[in-house]
C-alpha cells in the first residue's frame, strides 16, 4: 500500500516487496524497487519512493443546481471554510504524495486561474519590505496545469483535451465537486489487481449513497415500516478514477458526450473495475450540501485526512 505524505513507508526485511512490473512513461520511476546499502555488514532495505500521479479534475461545468453561488464563480472555486472545494480535493489526493493537477477549465475558468495564480500564495502570515516587495510562494508545492476546454464542452472531450499534457499511464481522474475520507494507496493496489486480473482500462471509485427522501414500506392500506433517509443498496460513481491511456480510445473527438457514457462503452467490453469506498462522501450539489459541507467543516471535517 502506497504510504501517506509523511508516513515511513517501511518494509520488513523479511518480507520485502515483490517487483511491480508497471513502467511509466517519462516517469523513470518504477514502483515497487528495493534498494540495498550495505552498512556496517547490515542490509537496510528502503523502498524506492512511489511514482506520482497526474491527477485531472473536471472543473468545466456551470453547476446550475447551484446558482445561488455560481452566478458569481465556478462550481470548484465555491468556498469550504477558507478555502474552495477544489483545494480541499487537492488536498485529498496530495496526502497520497500526488501534486500535479490537470484542471479542465470552462465557465469562468479564468477565476480558477486567478485564485492560483494572484490569491492563493497570499493566504498566509508573510512580511514584506515595502521597498523591494517579494511575495510568498504558495506553501503546497503543487504543479497546476490549466487546460482550457471551452465553456460548453462536455466531460469526455474535457478529458481528451488533457492527454498531450499527462506526464505518464496510469493516471487519475475526479469531478470538481466532491469530497471523500478516500485511502488513494488502496485504490491504487485495487487497479493494480483488476488491471492484472482483468485488464480493465479504468477503476471507478463506488460507494451506496442516503437516500434524499424518507421510505415507506405499505401493506393494504397502512404503511407497516417508515426510515428516514435510509443507506441505499444501490451504488453510485463517486469520481475518483485510475485511468489507463486505453481509455482514450473509446472517446471520439467528434462528439461531444459525457465522460459517463464512454465508461459505459467500456463497462460493456467488460473492462471497468470498481474500488468500494466505504466511508465518508459528500458532493456539493446543491446549495443544502453547500451548508452542510460547511457546517461539517467547522465541527467534523471527516474528509480532512492531511494533517496540515
Amino acid at each position: 500500500m502506497r504510504a501517506p505524505a509523511g508516513g515511513d513507508g517501511g518494509h520488513d526485511p523479511e518480507n520485502l516487496p515483490e517487483s511491480g512490473g508497471h513502467s511509466f512513461k517519462n516517469a523513470g520511476i518504477f514502483r515497487k524497487t528495493v534498494i540495498f546499502n550495505i552498512i556496517r555488514n547490515h542490509m537496510i532495505v528502503m523502498p524506492a519512493p512511489d511514482p506520482m500521479y497526474d491527477v485531472v479534475i473536471f472543473c468545466g461545468g456551470r453547476g446550475t443546481r447551484l446558482s445561488e453561488k455560481t452566478r458569481e464563480m465556478p462550481k470548484p472555486l465555491i468556498e469550504l471554510g477558507e478555502y474552495p472545494i477544489l483545494w480541499h480535493i487537492m488536498k485529498i489526493y496530495n496526502h497520497f504524495n500526488d501534486s500535479r493537477f490537470i484542471l479542465t477549465l470552462g465557465y469562468k475558468g479564468e477565476m480558477i486561474v486567478d485564485y492560483f495564480v494572484n490569491q492563493y500564495n497570499l493566504l498566509q502570515n508573510f512580511s514584506v519590505r515595502l521597498s523591494d516587495i517579494r511575495l510568498p510562494p504558495a506553501q503546497d508545492d503543487w504543479e497546476v496545469v490549466f487546460v482550457q476546454t471551452g465553456r460548453e464542452t462536455k466531460t469526455a472531450r474535457r478529458l481528451l483535451m488533457c492527454r498531450d499534457y499527462l506526464s505518464h499511464y496510469p493516471f487519475m481522474a475526479t469531478y470538481g465537486d466532491g469530497v471523500a475520507d478516500i485511502d488513494i494507496g488502496r485504490l491504487i493496489e485495487r487497479h493494480r489487481h483488476l488491471k492484472e486480473q482483468h485488464d480493465v482500462l479504468a477503476t471507478i471509485t463506488i460507494t451506496r449513497p442516503y437516500s434524499k427522501y424518507g421510505i415507506v414500506r405499505f401493506e393494504g392500506d397502512l404503511i407497516d415500516h417508515f426510515r428516514e433517509k435510509p443507506l441505499m443498496n444501490e451504488y453510485i460513481n463517486v469520481g475518483f478514477m485510475m485511468l489507463e491511456e486505453g481509455v482514450f480510445d473509446y472517446i471520439d473527438g467528434d462528439e461531444d458526450v459525457m465522460f459517463e457514457e464512454t465508461l459505459e462503452a467500456i463497462a460493456a467490453d467488460g473492462r471497468l473495475g470498481y474500488y468500494i469506498h466505504d466511508g465518508f462522501w459528500h458532493a456539493m450539489d446543491n446549495y443544502k450540501d453547500y451548508v452542510d459541507l460547511n457546517e461539517l467543516w467547522r465541527v467534523n471535517p471527516q474528509w480532512k485526512v492531511w494533517n496540515d
